[in-house]
């Protein structure tokens, strides 16, 4: 091509661009990225109390929006349809996200919770998991307390067909549980902590061995198209945790805020939170790894499940803060 015909084509191009507005990929800027809050995510609420990813990203124009996420179900919907960008689950949920087709990444970790456990009423005959044969057990599907509720039958010799499931949101199954409608429920905190102290409930079945991670997830698009905002993020949230570890009553403050319970339930919460970890690691990928063999086992996931390779494709530890 000659100077003539180069420098001739340059020009389109410049035109083309004022009349048109086409924008190179290059000079494209994300303008607002969107996180999800949870009460099963309090490093998320104090990052979103504390503003420090919106005082990050101000001198860059971008604007941070948050959209409430009600359970792992919810944020992974959201996560889907690409109206938020990253959002918050628990372990397992995010597997069987991956594993029906949603495009994330797991890219840090907020928490290990305790408050995964089965709930029953403080007068009911219900002693052990294997009592639960042919009882009505609410649980939301597609999260960690249905999939701690899988693993827990299957540790003891049950499957989910043994079992009359009732599949509410979180809120609804502690409700159904109070007035007697479901005989247990499969809960999380806070609502596990309100239903023992509001309502005399039991923690019938908790197991340390089925104690789930809260996982941030990204969409997959959102990720390859902008690593260093990914980092960016994750920096804030690192900023986060390590204030939610010094001032734990803010954090209690912003839960009682959002989860509008008393001050005593969510202590009882953040009495069975940790969140010393935040590394996408071993640990987590273990426990990943056997909770899809559990539920594969169990014939929730299909046999044909390539259970490592999804793990391997949704864990990524490359946008880890230094």
């Amino acid at each position: 091509m000659s100077g003539y015909s180069f420098m001739r084509s340059i020009g389109r191009a410049l035109m083309a661009t004022a009349l048109f507005g086409v924008v190179s990929p290059i000079m494209a800027q994300v303008k607002e990225i969107t996180l999800d809050f949870a009460t099963y995510n309090p490093v998320g609420l104090i990052l979103k109390e504390k503003g420090f990813l919106e005082e990050d990203l101000k001198a860059d124009g971008i604007k941070v929006r948050w959209v409430q996420s009600l359970g792992s179900n919810k944020a992974l919907e959201f996560l889907n349809a690409g109206s938020i960008d990253f959002g918050s689950t628990y372990a397992a949920a995010a597997l069987v996200g991956r594993i029906n087709g949603n495009p994330i990444k797991t890219v840090y970790v907020y928490t290990r919770p305790q408050g995964v456990a089965l709930v029953k009423l403080k007068d009911s005959p219900i002693q052990s998991v294997a009592d639960l044969k042919g009882k009505r057990v609410a649980v939301t599907r597609g999260t960690d307390p249905h999939i701690f509720l899988i693993r827990a039958l299957a540790k003891h010799g049950l499957g989910e067909k043994d079992i009359q499931s009732v599949l509410l949101q979180h809120a609804d199954g502690r409700a159904a549980l109070v007035r007697g409608d479901v005989d247990a429920w499969s809960g999380l905190d806070p609502l596990t902590a309100a239903a023992e102290l509001e309502n005399g409930a039991v923690l019938f079945y908790r197991d340390p061995e089925l104690s789930t991670w809260g996982f941030l997830n990204v969409r997959e698009a959102f990720a390859k198209d902008n690593p260093a905002l990914v980092k960016r993020v994750l920096a804030a949230y690192e900023k986060a945790r390590i204030y939610a570890l010094k001032n734990p009553a803010e954090v209690n403050q912003a839960l009682v805020k959002l989860a509008k319970l008393p001050e005593n339930i969510i202590a009882r919460q953040l009495e069975r939170e940790d969140f010393s970890t935040s590394t996408v690691g071993e640990p987590q990928r273990k426990f990943v790894l056997e909770a899809g063999q559990a539920l594969q086992q169990a014939g929730v996931l299909k046999p044909e499940v390539d259970i490592p390779a999804v793990v391997n494709s949704l864990l990524d530890n490359s946008f880890q803060p230094n």
